[in-house]
């Protein structure tokens, strides 16, 4: 059998979002060079648009669209080494779960298997045990910073799990030209999350509080930096798009102050001021040397997941912003957030890639071997499975079979067509019927 050295590394990378697609494929870049990068999304409710594709920026040799089920059989038909060297799992953790079940159903008495990378997109601030136990069972753990490293092995440490698949390695996006001076208008972003906050109440005041700082500063230029556009999602969904708050504002936006989209690196490339509640824009922000300023307005709360920033130095609220504070970052604090790295950001990646080559190029890798398991998790783990539309054994349920091939454009027409309709069906019930239900529900 020849070494899998000897051509090119085959990279395959799951994702079930924009956010996700954007941390998988920049991450397979940064731990393996000169790959080839077949992307597969994973076909959900958050299923990237093009043009969300296109914002985000990352590239692959190949991308479609795929079940889960479907992917596991994918990635089985070259388990024999001809097939894929690593697999990317860039998806939430009970994605993840189901992908380590069906890869290790699927990869039993192999040869050789691909290695199995998985980790977070950005900043953990909730469900860390629950995400982290969920990713058990890949051979790498990717941790952000020295921070989630620590945090993360004492998790697995925890519950009697091997921790050693932890890797320390940073934010794969992290990068662009450092901020050296004022741009002309000085611009101030206010980088919206979809989720945080979530109530009406609490995103209107966040938007009404940009709005007057622009009014305030007639002279600066304030931006509303927005992840997707209305009957889009992400990661997270979205009930309050600001566009439709934005429409209502009393007044109406003020002149130097609009929404905008597009890549968030080419935004912070003309940003004096970076405002977020927790956004991982704030670690890019950082990064760059750009002032950042973490919202207090609303509390400091794990709910809002700015109680991270703790001891950042970069805890502030909209009046100290008006009034012209300017957050000084705690070197210390950035240090162990993978943001201010000794030396050379690029040397951040220096461990995952070697311990992900080491492993690749290994005669014989372990079985896959997650620690939630039928005995571990009988009442946790077969409805994640399910709902992936696999069995507890990791085997595919009855009726999930290969998709029929298409035979011509009109099926894919009818077929994408039923889709978008289903997804908006679905959006409308995120986005009107539920808040109509919670709302009746408080009368």
């Amino acid at each position: 059998m020849p070494s899998r050295t000897a051509s090119t590394p085959r990279v395959a990378v799951l994702a079930d979002s924009d956010t996700r697609w954007k941390w998988g494929a920049l991450t397979a870049y940064r731990i393996q060079s000169d790959i080839r990068l077949d992307g597969y999304l994973l076909r959900g409710r958050a299923t990237p648009t093009v043009r969300q594709l296109d914002e985000v920026g990352a590239r692959a040799d190949s991308l479609r669209e795929i079940r889960a089920v479907d992917f596991v059989r994918k990635i089985d038909r070259g388990s024999d080494g001809s097939g894929y060297d690593v697999v990317v799992l860039a998806c939430v953790g009970g994605a993840v779960q189901a992908m380590l079940h069906g890869l290790a159903r699927a990869w039993q008495g192999a040869e050789r298997r691909p290695v199995v990378v998985t980790g977070y997109v950005g900043v953990v601030y909730e469900k860390l045990a629950d995400g982290l136990l969920l990713r058990h069972g890949a051979d790498v753990v990717l941790a952000n910073s020295r921070h989630d490293a620590d945090r993360f092995r004492e998790v697995y440490r925890g519950v009697g799990a091997d921790d050693g698949s932890v890797v320390e390695c940073a934010l794969p996006f992290l990068g662009g030209e450092r901020h050296t001076g004022q741009h002309n208008p000085y611009t101030v972003v206010f980088a919206a999350q979809p989720s945080v906050p979530e109530s009406r109440t609490d995103r209107t005041y966040l938007l009404r509080r940009a709005v007057e700082h622009a009014r305030r500063h007639p002279d600066r230029e304030v931006l509303i930096k927005l992840r997707s556009k209305p009957g889009e999602h992400t990661t997270h969904i979205e009930e309050l798009p600001y566009q439709k708050l934005a429409a209502k504002a009393p007044g109406g936006l003020p002149a130097n102050c609009r929404l905008v989209y597009g890549n968030m690196g080419e935004v912070l490339d003309r940003t004096d001021l970076l405002v977020t509640v927790s956004s991982t824009a704030a670690l890019e922000s950082l990064h760059r040397g750009i002032p950042t300023a973490v919202l207090t307005d609303l509390g400091v709360r794990e709910v809002l997941g700015n109680h991270h920033f703790l001891g950042s130095g970069c805890l502030a609220s909209w009046d100290e912003l008006d009034a012209g504070h300017r957050p000084e970052p705690d070197a210390q604090w950035l240090a162990r957030q993978g943001v201010a790295a000794d030396g050379p950001y690029e040397k951040a990646f220096d461990a995952a890639r070697a311990r992900v080559t080491e492993l690749r190029e290994a005669d014989r890798l372990p079985p896959v071997t997650p620690y939630y398991t039928p005995r571990t998790a009988p009442g946790y783990l077969p409805g994640i499975l399910a709902r992936h539309g696999l069995d507890p054994r990791g085997e595919p349920l009855a009726g999930y079979t290969d998709a029929p091939e298409e035979t011509g454009g009109l099926r894919r027409v009818a077929r994408e067509t039923v889709r978008e309709a289903a997804r908006g069906a679905y959006r409308h019930g995120v986005q009107r019927v539920a808040p109509a239900i919670r709302r009746w529900g408080q009368l």
